[in-house]
């Protein structure tokens, strides 16, 4: 992983930040374009584990996704089950490239290393074939000789010698030149070597390259010489004399290796290439993909470790330059004002995406992005409204409308969570106070009265703080709450209450009660709870959404089937919680503008664990590297001991930041956080903070300053200004950071695959049009929305026509990129043997 810099004024403990590189963006001729990868999935639950050897078979299991060897994402842990039900959700940008996606079922172990019962490995092109199915995945034995990726550069030669005798000797050179992209050992870069083998009927010549110390990707640039063909002379110790050695037979054998210094050296991956690829060359350069080790016969049948049940979206986008997407961004920003909303291009993606997940996402971004979501959301959400026949359902399903209203609350309020939650979560998660109250769950020697009142204060606690941060509130969700609420008086004007539900059902429901459920998934908590704590906010959680709901619809009764719920509720059976939600929901959903208290008080941003560089200090003649946890508010970025202690060790204040970019792979080969999703989350979030300062360097040195000069440049002076321009900088918007290119080419890229739907609605519109009604079966267009088939058609003449045009450059570039990728190239590298 390469390191990325945060450099801040008169600082000489000044620490190192994370990064990852920007996306390739192809040859050079297509510069302007840039390759953006993305991953959204779900894993939903495991089955048919293996069980216990002995009485106790039960397991605690959790489970990881990586990017190869690179665990970027993981699951909680889910107790005593062979069939753990995690539906657990992530998204992330992917900011490298990847050969395998791979999710691994692990046994929690205390006392030991955890144990990977079982993996499922999807290669990289393969992913477009489980895009967006649930799927159940049987599960494969994890073998370390399997664990492979990266790729090896290779040069073959083939030389004719004359010997003393004078017989003619071929002699094969062999130049291995580098490898990229080995994975991590323990977190870290390896200590890789190669050993180079010429294999034959009768014989096996090995020789070993040096090892080369903690990199991922080592130049070795070492050559090695085999005799091929043999003399009549040669004999080998079984006395079997070889006149003339078959090439045809012969192959060369790379197998790369981490040097374990005192344990066992592990296997990196191998290649095998035959020689006869010089049959018509002199030469042959390549680069070749490394492959798992070939463990001969293997058996045709192994154990059946039980199965993975996954949903798995991969997007790949080429985004092209801004002028390209002009006339599909006008007309999805158009999308608020027409009439009736049914016939915008907007809600017309929503309605032909097999999943609208898939349309919501950059849909919401754009319109945030243009100011115009609020009027689309309130027009979708009075489609809804019509079809919503009691006010006790009004905003329950998943239509496009609360989607949206989901996404967007992700997206603002994600800075409205850690004002408002996450000091309430930190006392949670770090006490180990037991707040259980079910009967059937106490552990020996639990009290239940002490466990009810311990749940009632945190209860009180949350919805205290909730109650009392309507003036945090984003004024983006502040003016559609109001909306929701005008339009849910006008659907049902003799009920009282349903102005309040229709907020409640939004901003308890589907924000506050899933956040402090889940607060690891909105960046309150830096790791998953363990599993009492999160059966305390599990509680927490169906009481606070409760008292939402229950405050402004009714009184007298609660919505929990557990007994042991309902006598617990009975202590908020007060009237002054009711005033308290109605307040709350009557201040968040006017029109006044509110002040953000972010301005007041710091806005906590991101926390982790990061290794720091020190910037003055020397060890025997090299600066030191210390794990540390790291915290970044809206003012500043300190550094601890460890999480959770209150003295900083160094401070930064955020406007003394003067670049965060990131750093050559071989500048200190080692990496800073835990995995490339979370470094390119820490440069993200780094950059956008630090964006309006004033003093942001225009340049810097992309390698480190070692022994007298910079290595990027041989510049012998250390304060010389850097060779490399920075980032360019972007509008400043630290809460709503959005690539409106990006968007479009997402929205893009739907309508390209949801083409067939599309003409299938065209159809529809055509047929009600003439027919006035369905005169064809109603299957044919029964599941699309189209209140007006005049403009509907309209507005799908101009998608259709706006797609094909924007297909033209989208072709051509994949064209330039097919031809500039050759075969064997680094992109594009060669699929060797598979064992």
């Amino acid at each position: 992983m390469a390191a990325a810099v945060a450099a801040a004024a008169a600082s000489s403990e000044a620490p190192a930040a994370t990064a990852t590189a920007k996306p390739e963006a192809g040859d050079e001729d297509s510069r302007d374009v840039r390759v953006l990868q993305s991953l959204r999935g779900k894993i939903c639950e495991a089955k048919n584990l293996l069980p216990y050897l002995g009485p106790n078979k039960m397991r605690d299991c959790f489970c990881t996704v990586n990017l190869d060897q690179e665990e970027v994402y993981r699951t909680q842990v889910v107790e005593k089950s062979l069939s753990p039900f995690f539906s657990e959700e992530f998204y992330f940008e992917i900011p490298r490239t990847f050969q395998y996606l791979s999710f691994y079922v692990y046994d929690k172990n205390v006392l030991q290393r955890d144990l990977r019962i079982g993996k499922v490995a999807i290669k990289k092109e393969d992913l477009c074939n489980h895009s967006g199915i649930e799927t159940w995945f049987s599960l494969q034995p994890v073998d370390s000789n399997s664990e492979v990726q990266g790729k090896v550069h290779l040069e073959l030669k083939l030389n004719e010698l004359i010997t003393d005798n004078g017989t003619v000797c071929q002699q094969l050179v062999v130049h291995i030149k580098a490898c990229h992209g080995l994975p991590l050992i323990n977190g870290q870069s390896c200590d890789p070597y190669a050993t180079v083998s010429l294999v034959g009927p009768s014989r096996n010549d090995q020789k070993k390259t040096k090892v080369k110390k903690k990199t991922s990707n080592p130049q070795f640039n070492e050559i090695f010489y085999f005799e091929v063909t043999r003399s009549s002379s040669y004999t080998r110790k079984s006395q079997f004399q070889v006149e003339e050695e078959d090439i045809e037979k012969l192959e060369i054998r790379i197998d790369l290796w981490n040097n374990g210094n005192l344990v066992q050296d592990v296997f990196l991956g191998e290649i095998k290439v035959p020689v006869n690829v010089l049959r018509n060359d002199s030469s042959h350069q390549a680069w070749y993909l490394l492959q798992p080790k070939d463990n001969g016969n293997k058996p045709s049948k192994t154990d059946d470790l039980g199965s993975l049940r996954l949903n798995i979206c991969y997007t790949e986008d080429c985004v092209l330059p801004s002028e390209y997407y002009g006339p599909l961004k006008t007309l999805l920003l158009k999308s608020p004002d027409i009439q009736p909303i049914s016939a915008s291009a907007a809600y017309i993606l929503g309605e032909i995406c097999r999943d609208k997940n898939d349309a919501v996402l950059p849909l919401v971004r754009l319109l945030l992005h243009h100011d115009k979501l609020v009027p689309f959301a309130t027009a979708v959400a009075e489609l809804d409204l019509k079809d919503t026949q009691e006010a006790n359902t009004i905003f329950r399903g998943n239509s496009l409308a609360t989607r949206c209203l989901d996404e967007m609350m992700k997206i603002v309020g994600g800075h409205y969570l850690k004002v408002t939650l996450k000091p309430i979560l930190d006392e949670i998660c770090e006490s180990s106070k037991s707040c259980e109250i079910d009967p059937i769950k106490l552990k020996e020697g639990d009290n239940v009265e002490n466990n009810k009142e311990n749940l009632r204060y945190y209860v009180d606690k949350v919805f205290s703080t909730i109650i009392e941060s309507s003036m945090s509130c984003p004024t983006v969700m502040c003016d559609i709450f109001y909306s929701l609420r005008q339009m849910a008086t006008q659907r049902f004007p003799n009920d009282p209450h349903v102005q309040y539900s229709a907020v409640s059902s939004f901003v308890f429901l589907r924000f506050f009660a899933v956040a402090v459920v889940s607060p690891h998934t909105f960046h309150l908590r830096p790791h998953h709870p363990d599993a009492q704590t999160v059966r305390t906010l599990t509680l927490i959680s169906k009481t606070i959404q409760t008292l939402g709901s229950w405050g402004s619809l009714s009184k007298s009764k609660s919505s929990f089937k557990e007994t042991f719920m309902c006598e617990f509720f009975k202590m908020f059976q007060e009237e002054r919680y009711i005033r308290a939600v109605k307040k709350f929901l009557d201040e968040i959903s006017s029109t006044e503008t509110k002040e953000s208290s972010g301005t007041s008080e710091p806005v906590h941003l991101k926390e982790g664990e990061m290794y720091k560089r020190a910037q003055g200090r020397t060890r025997i003649g090299k600066k030191n590297f210390k794990k540390r946890w790291f915290c970044l508010t809206s003012r500043e970025l300190t550094y601890h001991r460890q999480p959770g202690s209150k003295d900083a060790i160094y401070t930064i204040p955020v406007k003394n930041i003067l670049a965060v970019e990131k750093l050559e792979e071989s500048s200190f080969n080692k990496k800073n956080a835990n995995n490339c999703v979370e470094a390119n989350e820490w440069i993200d979030v780094l950059r956008r903070v630090s964006r309006c300062n004033q003093n942001r360097l225009s340049f810097y040195h992309p390698s480190v300053y070692l022994n007298g000069n910079w290595l990027c440049c041989q510049e012998a002076s250390e304060n010389t200004l850097g060779c490399k321009p920075s980032t360019a900088g972007v509008p400043a918007d630290i809460r709503i950071d959005i690539d409106e290119d990006r968007e479009t080419e997402r929205i893009y890229s739907l309508f390209t695959l949801s083409m067939l739907k599309l003409q299938k609605m065209e159809e529809a519109c055509g047929t009600i049009a003439v027919y006035q009604g369905p005169q064809k079966e109603p299957d044919d267009y029964s599941n699309f929305v189209i209140e007006d088939s005049v403009t509907t058609f309209k507005t799908i003449q101009q998608i259709k026509s706006i797609i094909e045009k924007l297909s033209e450059p989208h072709e051509k570039y994949r064209k330039k990129r097919s031809s500039s990728a050759k075969y064997g190239s680094k992109e594009n590298p060669i699929v060797g043997k598979a064992s």
